[in-house]
Formats: C-alpha cells, structure tokens, sequence
C-alpha cells in the first residue's frame, strides 16, 4: 500500500478533512505524511508595486514611497512565513499526537506550480488534496490549485470533497477495462479493508451513442453515399451485434473484477449501469452516496500523455463526493479474462480437439493469451492461425538456455545445438527413414501444419541420428514432447 502520502495544505475545511484521513490511512499502513504549504511573497510585493499608483497623495512622494516599499516587502516576506509555518505547526502536532512519521515543507513561488514541482521531486504514492481551498464561493465546483495538480502530477490522487466526516459509505470501483481502472479497484480492495468499508465495482456503456450518430448520419448522406456506405446494413449491425455486445464486454470486466475480489476473500457488490458513462457515474453517485469512488486518471480509450479520461474530468468537476484518481496499473490473470469474456467459436473448439491431449492445455492458453492481447473476445479459426503459424523468434536460444547448452562459438553454417557433438552426416548421404503408419496418423494430429512440419523433420532427424530406419509412435510423442518444451 502507500509508503509515503503527500498533504497540500492551506487551513480550509476540505485541506484539514484531508490531514483527518491520511491520518487514518498512515495508522494502518505506517507511510510517512509529508505536509507542505505555497506562499507567494513575490506575488504580492509585484501586487503592492501595481497599486501604488493608487495611494493617496502624501503617500505618493518619493521618500513615502522608498520607506512603504521597504516596510511591505518585510511585513509580507516575514508575515507570509509565519503564516505558512503556523499551517504546518497544526499539521505536525497532529502527526505527534498520533505517533506517525512526517515531515513539513515551506515553499515560496506560484502555488500549484510549485506543488507539482514538489511532487514530482518527491518519492510520495498518493497525494491528498482538497476539492476546494480558502478561495471557495457558493458557486465554486472545483478550486483551481487541485484541478492544475490533478492534471499535472503522475500519482494516485485522492481529492476531499466531503469536509465533514461520515462513517457511512461504501467505496466504489468504476471499471472500464483500462489497467488504470483495474488499478484502481485493486487499490479500492485495500482501502475498504483499511477504512473498514464495503466495496462496490461498477461499469457503464453506453447503447445509446450509435443510434445518435447513425441519426446524424442520416441527414445528411446522399441516397449514392448510402449505397457506398451500405447505411442500412451498418445500422443493422449496431443494434444487433455491437450494441449487445458492449453490455457482454462490461459486464465480463464485473465479472473479472468479482473474482479478484474473490480471490482476497471479499464479496464485491457489482453493477453495469447503461448510459454516457459519467452522467451514469454521477446519477449512482446521487443515488448511493458513496464515501469514495476509485476510478483511472485515464481510461480505455485514452492515447498516451493524456492528463484526464474524459469521464474523469467530468466526475472531478460534479461529483459529490471523494475521488480518487488512481495511476497504478494492473492486468488481471489472462485466465481470469479468458473465462469471463471469452467464447470458443464451434469450429475453433474442433481444432483444438486435434490437438494431442499432453499439449493442449499449453496451446489453449497461448491462444487465449495472443486473442486478448489483440483485443478479440472470440476465438476462431483464423485467431488459432495466427497465433500458432510458426515458431516463436528465438525458441531454438531459449530452448538451448533451458536445456543449458551453450550457443558460443557456433558458425551460422550451422552446428545442430543438440548434435553438433556428434559425427556430422552429409544430408547426400543418409536416406529419409520409413514411417509406420501408426506414426504417420499421430504425426497429423498435430497442429497447425507450420508445426507439423518442424516436428516431422525433427523426428527424421533423430531418428538418422540414432540409426533407426522406421518411425515409431513413440518417437512422434518423445519428438512432440520436445516441441512443446520450445514453445514454452
């Protein structure tokens, strides 16, 4: 969990409801509280300078003037100081109180661009910082040092927006799919055993957005562009298959969700939720009231260097309650994803029949491993062929390294790693053996046929080697066992 948690403070409501649950959370994890607090003596001499022009006349003579500036400059540099370090006094006799390791820090500058410069400096996993500071009007939604922190800095981000205390409240997990998002649930598991809260996982998709564009769409596109497009055929598609098979996906990242839970003996709540994703977000947020809700900074569909997923952004400005914004990532088990999300077509499952029983399970998981790496939630025929269309680059060097033979020294002419200590024999010179026809049938029992066929030179191979004139079954099995080690 967090070993050191990172505390901006300016003795507004939301900054101390902030200091009240690091210090919950560093008493069960023992991390280390750091406090900081931005003054800006600068910014108010500049400030000072600008409205002098506005002084009232005796003020306004030069030797007024020197003596106001001297007087100012002192007053704000030292005041500001005292300030700040009587912010920070608060922060450390509470920390005392409570027997916690923590340390304070006084910066001078622009506030939430030193901040984020301090952070990124520091070693500190979770920042926690008020959704609003002393600047705050009824009208405010989010104050503007948290929402400049909350897209520049690379942690998990825990953002108060509740100044009171609840004990009641559950902690929400807000999937996607995304590793972020499963981040955050892991993350959100922890919490709920730490602050002794239930935890719920949530997903939402939307069915709506394809009936919008397809609308739009057809507005404006020309009886010819429609035959092009083939508009009606697409639009069929959307609401027979696609639309379905969202609700499919999200609900398979609940399922996925609940069997990690599961396997931390937690019994998680789930919910699939239809509808714009963060208008969906917050209607559950209005009608559960959650203490917190854990959700990615970035989401599924977010490019690299993006600051705020989109449902992010949203939730930071309206949501009602705490937020937390995770950056951890984390990929569950492709086991986990392959039962809950993924379907066999009948012709795939035929294929996989043929294949030997010794090696299927290693080949299945293969598959399954290259279909959700390219994103496919069904496996077919042509999925089978491209994960297995031939062996892995560098099987042979990983196979030699398992085995512990060493490849140095070896011309690209080409001694066999596994019989270059033996009597070389000119290809000229030997004749292909005989097959029986028990081996033949094993032997095509093996697929796909890239693999059949480095398995049948294989087996010719050794069995030149040893002498024999007749392939045996048994040798397509000890050959067959050979490959399967390669491929591992």
């Amino acid at each position: 969990m967090y070993k050191s948690i990172y505390l901006p403070l300016d003795n507004s409501a939301h900054s101390l409801r902030g200091v009240d649950i690091a210090l919950e959370l560093a008493g069960e994890t023992g991390a280390q509280l750091i406090g900081s607090h931005v003054y800006a003596a600068k910014l108010h001499d500049r400030r000072f300078r600008q409205m002098e022009g506005g002084l009232p006349e005796p003020y306004r003579k030069e030797e007024k003037l020197v003596e106001q500036r001297d007087i100012h400059d002192d007053l704000i540099t030292r005041g500001l100081r005292i300030i700040s370090d009587s912010y920070l006094d608060v922060f450390e006799d509470r920390c005392r109180a409570a027997g916690l390791a923590h340390r304070s820090v006084s910066l001078e500058g622009k506030n939430w661009q030193e901040l984020v410069k301090d952070i990124a400096a520091g070693e500190s996993d979770l920042v926690i910082i008020g959704a609003l500071g002393l600047g705050a009007v009824e009208s405010s939604q989010l104050g503007s040092v948290c929402e400049r922190v909350a897209r520049r800095v690379d942690r998990d981000l825990l953002v108060v927006r509740e100044p009171e205390k609840r004990t009641d409240g559950a902690i929400v997990a807000a999937l996607d799919g995304s590793p972020q998002s499963y981040g955050g649930l892991m993350t959100a598991l922890e919490l709920g055993r730490i602050f002794r809260r239930p935890v719920e996982a949530v997903a939402s998709f939307d069915p709506d957005f394809h009936y919008v564009a397809f609308n739009s769409i057809a507005k404006v596109l020309s009886s010819e562009a429609a035959k092009v497009f083939r508009f009606e055929e697409q639009e069929k598609l959307h609401e027979e298959i696609i639309d379905s098979g969202l609700a499919k996906i999200y609900q398979g990242h609940l399922e996925v969700a609940a069997r990690l839970a599961k396997g931390q003996g937690i019994d998680l709540t789930t919910k699939l939720l239809a509808g714009k994703s963060f208008e969906q977000l917050l209607r559950h947020i209005r009608e559960t009231k959650p203490w917190l809700m854990v959700l990615g900074r970035i989401g599924v569909h977010s490019e690299a260097g993006m600051d705020l997923g989109s449902a992010t952004e949203n939730l930071l400005r309206q949501a009602g309650c705490n937020l937390l914004l995770s950056a951890r990532c984390f990929e569950p088990p492709i086991e986990h994803i392959a039962e809950t999300t993924m379907t066999w077509t009948e012709e795939a499952e035929a294929r996989m029949l043929r294949v030997p029983d010794f090696v299927r399970g290693m080949a299945r998981k293969a598959i399954v491993k290259h279909a959700a790496k390219e994103g496919h939630t069904v496996v077919t025929s042509d999925v089978i062929d491209a994960c297995m269309s031939g062996i892995p680059s560098g099987a042979v060097e990983r196979f030699a390294e398992k085995k512990g033979i060493s490849l140095d020294g070896m011309d690209k002419g080409g001694k066999c790693p596994f019989a270059h200590h033996r009597q070389q024999v000119s290809a000229l010179e030997s004749e292909s053996p005989g097959w029986e026809r028990a081996a033949l049938a094993r032997l095509q029992r093996i697929d796909p046929v890239a693999l059949r066929e480095h398995a049948k030179l294989r087996i010719e191979k050794m069995a030149r080697r040893k002498g024999h004139t007749t392939i045996t079954e048994a040798m397509v099995d000890a050959a067959s066992r050979t490959v399967t080690e390669m491929l591992e």
